[in-house]
């Protein structure tokens, strides 16, 4: 664990996470942004498909719902589930094999370690701790997800598996 960030404790029913750039972030403090990291009102607030790297500026963790929200620069939110982080991980493992992650349904994140200014990694209490995912890639997914849930369930059906969002 970096000096500064909490461990994720399994009674915690919220954490919050404030990113910082450059100072260390601590529990429950809120650390200011500098301006030259915010979207100025001249700039666009939508994303393109090729999306430029935007930072989080608040990442919580909801552990009895297991979703984790996540607050970026630009004022967009997204709350994405830890089933669905955990499935569409960046790590080799996952992405590399192109192996369909089954039985998923009741993962949740146990701890969030951050990775330099660029990213963060989540272990999740499957044990699958490789992913690390980057502002980019956590935007990507939260933009993404109704298409890549869609698309993830559209698989399950075709293997076979059973899933509760599936009818």
């Amino acid at each position: 664990m970096l000096p500064g960030w909490p461990a994720i404790s399994s009674c915690a029913v919220v954490l919050v996470v404030y990113v910082s750039y450059g100072a260390r972030a601590r529990y429950g403090t809120a650390i200011h942004v500098p301006t030259s990291a915010r979207v100025t009102d001249g700039e666009s607030r939508r994303m393109p498909k090729s999306t430029p790297t935007v930072r989080p500026i608040e990442i919580k963790l909801h552990q009895a719902s297991r979703a984790l929200e996540i607050c970026f620069e630009d004022g967009v939110t997204f709350s994405l589930p830890c089933e669905y982080l955990r499935v569409y991980s960046p790590s080799a493992e996952v992405s590399g094999v192109g192996e369909l992650q089954v039985y998923k349904e009741d993962v949740n994140i146990d701890e969030i370690k951050p990775i330099g200014n660029y990213a963060v990694r989540l272990y999740f209490s499957d044990g699958h701790n490789t992913g690390v995912y980057s502002w980019k890639a956590l935007y990507e997914l939260g933009r993404d997800m109704d298409k890549n849930w869609a698309d993830y369930l559209q698989r399950l059906r075709t293997a076979g598996y059973k899933h509760r969002d599936l009818s």
